[in-house]
């Protein structure tokens, strides 16, 4: 039986985490659909891989609200990772949250 952690848990184990560490959860994301994912947690934020290789970062800021970037799958020194702007959490959905940029939702679940 796969239990997730959603929402204030996850933002509170976010904020325990001090050392990054990953752990296999659920994920989604607009345009990507659900897929397995390791969501890595660093006490400022929580960041998981894409299933095209990209790696989506949320920078926690502030009452579980964050900016959101995206890390091309073949890094290179000269490019920066494209910020999505602020996320917000989505009300009734624990775990996800909302761009307020381009409308771009995702959300992430820690299996325990």
């Amino acid at each position: 039986m796969k239990m997730f952690v959603t929402g204030a848990v996850l933002l509170a184990s976010l904020a325990l985490a001090v050392p990054a560490h990953a752990a296999p959860g659920q994920c989604s994301m607009t345009g990507y659909g659900s897929f397995d994912c390791d969501v890595t947690a660093d006490g400022g934020g929580i960041t998981f891989a894409l299933p095209d290789g990209q790696v989506f970062v949320f920078a926690h800021l502030a009452d579980g609200a964050g900016l959101g970037y995206l890390n091309p799958a073949e890094p290179e020194s000269s490019r920066y990772p494209a910020e999505l702007g602020a996320f917000l959490p989505v009300e009734g959905e624990d775990g996800c949250w909302l761009g307020e940029k381009d409308s771009v939702k995702f959300c992430a679940a820690l299996m325990q």
